[in-house]
């Protein structure tokens, strides 16, 4: 198979651009989501689907508390892509000065974007360099008039600095994705004690 001839095609499945945002023993941490779904057709039982790379420290957050927020940006908000999708936060803490309340999940809610999902994990996949989580959305809001941020167009708009950072990035994960994606664990999810 030749990529580009899928390319026009895997190029629309991103998803809008969110934080996921996590608590875990008494720290909070945002990361940039690497792909949301929609998990529910029943409106009154909404679900989502997001991706994880194992890498980041908001995995094992998420994986261990069992909930997290999507904190989908507005068209405004490019320098998150930054703050929260480019520095660790094993490194520093990347909501420092963000203002936020708590969500029901336990999980941090910016008060300045888009909107939000707060999210409880029901189930989760292992995908060998990323889990694939299913939530129940148990709470979110809609702040913002308009249109939430897309890869597709953050892409066009970004800063070249910033460009060349996120792609050094991504050839960095891609590599080490290569070397871990076919190490699946195929025993059933449990959520931790």
């Amino acid at each position: 198979m030749e990529y580009a001839d899928i390319a026009p095609m895997m190029g629309r499945l991103w998803s809008p651009l969110a934080a996921v945002t996590s608590h875990w023993q008494g720290r909070d941490n945002a990361q940039m989501a690497v792909a949301i779904s929609a998990a529910s057709i029943v409106p009154d039982r909404p679900r989502v689907i997001v991706q994880l790379y194992k890498t980041n420290l908001s995995h094992d957050m998420v994986l261990s508390s069992g909930a997290f927020a999507l904190n989908f940006l507005r068209e405004d908000q490019l320098e998150l892509i930054g703050d929260f999708g480019l520095v660790s936060g094993r490194d520093h803490d990347k909501l420092d000065g963000v203002d936020r309340i708590t969500g029901t999940s336990g999980s941090p809610l910016l008060t300045d974007c888009f909107g939000y999902l707060d999210c409880r994990v029901i189930n989760a996949m292992d995908g060998g360099d990323m889990t694939c989580f299913l939530a129940d959305v148990v709470d979110g809001k809609t702040l913002s008039e308009g249109e939430p941020l897309w890869w597709r167009d953050a892409r066009r708009k970004l800063p070249p600095e910033l460009l060349e950072r996120w792609e050094q990035k991504q050839s960095s994960e891609i590599a080490t994705s290569r070397n871990t994606m076919d190490n699946i664990a195929h025993t059933p999810w449990q959520p931790r004690a």
